[in-house]
């Protein structure tokens, strides 16, 4: 349990869905303060490019380097800025953000796109720009403008910039105008490169510079360095420093295991959303997940027939990662960058590197196996009751009660869903299903080897025990017995000497009957 002493700082306001920096400064809410790792951007560059899943804090730094620019100097105080930025220099800034709203047309996005830039020519009192009807000629102009009015070049902060597009990539054809929208607006900054500062795009997705950002060669993208890795999210020391306060009465390591593990090649952070939640609510849940449910990522990895145990320990390029556009979505990159797998370790020679992805924590693991598991079975009244029951046998350790829900798992998925439903014909679907029950209670597991889809060896650690599984499916791993695998291959070897229980389960399944055919244990101490 948390040993943090009471009342180290005083309690301040949570910034639950605040995004003004202002407000968070003027109205006393917690701050992590990020304005050293801004000065220290502002100083290598100028033109930068940042993707971070959503709900991550994007949206407050860009206020916090709109507040900096701007010159408001008084709501620094105490922070790294506060002596390291030179404040008589200040910079018109214009912050396009497609945050708010659904655009469903080109139409509509060239509308919004006039009406932000018509916003931000009223403050900062510019004169309306004659003859200029297209958005690109109307936002060339409005920083030429700015420049010629404050002496100073320009900054431009771009939110958000990718939602237009996603908000519709079911539709093709209407997510490339989208695109092609968009393309047109970014061009006017490689011609505007005299007048500009400062440039700061951000959002979830990190389209190919050749799709979105044609002709800006300078665009530094950030999303992947490891000096920027904690710019968006909380570290563990802000948790333990800033937060320190509403520690008392949480477990800290389950704050940990639940929240923390996004990781972009440096320091692991925390979602904010949802240790903001948990701070308020004193309640561990899936607060990031439920924000937002990924039909469209379910959709996919269920008709791609993608194989659930690979999510623990999927393996890519560099250049897979950065694949995304909407004629070409990879799996991989999707669930990377929109933040359902993060980077647990790279391996990289001259020229190439590959990243092991993992789940970042167990809110991700657990929601997200829950999610697929709905889909895979018929629904949630199917897997749900199996879920929760297998959680008391484990922790009961009720080894003969498993042959039962195992049984379970399966027979309670109706006839009428296996005869109408694709899903079920791929070979890792029996394999999935098994491994999704356990995955979805946000278990410890390890899984030793996923070549056979047809066959799933794991490891799961829980309650003071360790469980050894061999599940496969008899038509398609036909030689040898499960329980009798599991010894050949040593896989529970590696935990004796833990003073803990070890018990070896063999399943044996049979896709003809969809029926248990073969259940074998065995308890080592």
């Amino acid at each position: 349990m948390n040993t943090t002493p009471r009342d180290v700082l005083p309690r301040r306001k949570l910034p639950i869905g605040i995004q003004t920096f202002r407000e968070i400064r003027e109205d006393d809410h917690y701050y992590v303060d990020k304005t050293g790792l801004l000065i220290d951007l502002i100083a290598s560059g100028k033109h930068y490019f940042l993707s971070r899943p959503r709900r991550f804090g994007k949206s407050l730094l860009l206020d916090t380097l709109k507040a900096l620019f701007e010159g408001q100097q008084s709501l620094f105080t105490g922070l790294a800025a506060e002596t390291r930025w030179d404040w008589t220099c200040r910079h018109p800034v214009i912050r396009i953000d497609f945050g708010n709203g659904v655009l469903r047309d080109r139409a509509e996005l060239d509308a919004r796109v006039h009406e932000i830039l018509r916003d931000v020519q009223c403050d900062l009192g510019l004169a309306d720009p004659v003859g200029y009807e297209t958005v690109n000629g109307r936002l060339g102009e409005l920083i030429r403008q700015a420049h010629a009015k404050f002496g100073a070049r320009v900054v431009v902060l771009v939110d958000e910039y990718d939602k237009p597009i996603l908000d519709n990539i079911t539709d093709r054809e209407t997510a490339r105008a989208m695109r092609d929208g968009l393309r047109n607006l970014y061009s006017v900054l490689k011609g505007a490169d005299a007048h500009l500062k400062f440039v700061f795009i951000t959002g979830v997705s990190k389209f190919s510079k050749v799709s979105l950002f044609s002709g800006l060669n300078n665009l530094q993208d950030i999303t992947l360095d490891a000096r920027y890795s904690a710019l968006c999210g909380y570290t563990d020391a802000d948790v333990d420093t800033v937060f320190a306060p509403e520690l008392p009465g949480l477990d800290r390591e389950e704050i940990r295991r639940w929240y923390n593990g996004y990781n972009w090649l440096g320091t692991s952070v925390y979602n904010p959303f949802d240790l903001l939640l948990l701070f308020d609510t004193r309640e561990f849940k899936p607060y990031w997940f439920e924000t937002g449910t990924p039909t469209f990522l379910i959709d996919m990895l269920t008709s791609r027939h993608w194989y659930t145990p690979d999510l623990s320990r999927t393996v890519a390029t560099e250049t897979l990662l950065s694949a995304f556009d909407v004629d070409r979505i990879e799996t991989e990159a999707l669930l990377f960058q929109a933040g359902y797998l993060t980077i647990d370790s790279v391996w990289a020679i001259p020229g190439r590197k590959e990243y092991t992805l993992k789940y970042p924590n167990k809110e991700v693991q657990a929601s997200l196996n829950d999610s697929l598991l709905r889909v895979l079975t018929g629904g949630a009244r199917i897997s749900e009751p199996q879920v929760s029951r297998l959680y008391r046998l484990l922790q009961a350790q009720d080894v003969a009660g498993l042959r039962d829900l195992f049984h379970a798992f399966f027979a309670s998925i109706p006839h009428d869903w296996y005869r109408t439903n694709d899903i079920a014909k791929y070979e890792g679907y029996y394999a999935s299903v098994f491994y999704s029950h356990f995955a979805a209670l946000g278990l410890d597991i390890r899984v030793e080897d996923t070549t056979n889809h047809g066959r799933i060896d794991m490891a799961v650690e829980f309650s003071g025990a360790v469980w050894v599984f061999e599940f496969k499916v008899v038509e398609l791993v036909p030689e040898g017995k499960a329980l009798a695998q599991i010894k050949a291959k040593g896989y529970a070897d590696k935990y004796r000497g833990r003073g803990e229980p070890i018990h070896l389960v063999g399943v044996e399944f049979s896709r003809d009957s969809r029926n248990i055919v073969g259940f074998e244990t065995e308890t080592r101490h």
